[in-house]
């Protein structure tokens, strides 16, 4: 049985970073959620592949800097997801 509110929670989420395995839920989170003072950071193998991450993660969010090239990477840009967690999408010189 489901709890009264807990329709659109996220009881058990996997997600595989290379050989590392992080997990989340938001279960038992009560309230707004509110994803302040840090940045998840993306590495793209190309400016095609940071194009693409950057068009998912912006769909519905916030772009905060768009792509382009800065003094350190060809392609780098910042958002906010449409959940309010803020992203930085680099590639490697």
């Amino acid at each position: 049985m489901v709890p009264p509110g807990s329709g659109d929670k996220v009881m058990h989420s996997t997600l595989r970073i290379g050989d590392a395995t992080v997990m989340a839920s938001d279960g038992h989170c009560q309230g707004q959620p509110s994803f302040q003072g840090f940045s998840l950071s993306l590495s793209a193998a190309n400016a095609a592949e940071a194009q693409k991450l950057y068009a998912a993660l912006a769909d519905g969010g916030q772009v905060q800097m768009p792509l382009g090239k800065t003094f350190f990477s060809p392609c780098f840009g910042m958002l906010r997801d449409r959940f309010g967690v803020s992203w930085m999408i680099i590639t490697s010189p």
